[in-house]
């Protein structure tokens, strides 16, 4: 599948104002391509026609920062970003990554974020951050990405240009916190990178940790946030490196 970089930036004036399952047995591959990377995310077969975008009215990013969506033709105006204090409060609208040029890690960091689940969507949806991102406006792009969802499952898994592999395939975890009777979660979320090592935390415990070898890892971070979902995200920030 042909791979387009939908990057968006949006003026200073816009400000925060204007403000982005178990894997199915057919999805187990060890690549795939963007639409069947999305698929796999959300636990959805054929996810473009049985799950499609809902796209959301006034739609636009924070100042300051860039997005790409996972299909070429998945407009980013169809996701709402709000700030809600120090955070976010965003709909969606297309699966995206969202991220700041200048929030980079390199060596050994920790990256972290916040993200609430604010009602429950439609099937369990993903969520989470990503390190390591490289040529994001390119076809070459890469990252290594790390989401929960509010089943208590947890994935990590790596994009490499318009395919992506797992690293850690769909997992249950006790650390993973169930959305309660409300649709409602949250998860403080990082990725520490060691001299040798990968370590994921959900609210301060550590649900897996995987060998640097073969990860992409240096670079920007940012959020990854799957389509149809309303929840409060922080932005990614930066421990050393």
């Amino acid at each position: 599948m042909r791979v387009i970089g939908v990057l968006a930036a949006v003026s200073a004036v816009a400000a925060f104002a204007a403000c982005t399952t178990s894997d199915r047995a057919a999805s187990d591959s060890a690549a795939m391509t963007d639409t069947g990377a999305m698929a796999a995310d959300t636990g959805m077969a054929n996810v473009a026609t049985s799950d499609p975008d809902i796209n959301v009215a006034g739609g636009g990013l924070p100042a300051g920062f860039m997005a790409r969506t996972d299909r070429a033709d998945a407009p980013i105006s169809g996701a709402k970003y709000e700030r809600s204090g120090d955070a976010w409060e965003v709909t969606t609208g297309p699966a995206h990554i969202l991220y700041s040029p200048t929030t980079v890690g390199n060596d050994s960091y920790s990256a972290s974020a916040t993200i609430e689940q604010l009602e429950a969507p439609k099937h369990p949806e993903a969520y989470g951050i990503f390190i390591g991102g490289r040529d994001l406006d390119r076809p070459s792009q890469a990252y290594t990405y790390f989401l929960v969802r509010a089943n208590g499952d947890m994935l990590v898994k790596a994009r490499e240009g318009d395919r992506t592999r797992d690293v850690i395939k769909w997992t249950a975890s006790a650390d993973v916190p169930k959305a309660d009777a409300s649709g409602k979660a949250t998860y403080a979320l990082s990725a520490q990178v060691t001299g040798d090592a990968v370590k994921f935390m959900v609210n301060g415990k550590q649900v897996g940790s995987v060998s640097k070898a073969g990860l992409p890892t240096d670079g920007i971070a940012g959020l990854r946030i799957n389509h149809n979902l309303h929840v409060k995200a922080s932005p990614v920030t930066i421990a050393g490196g």
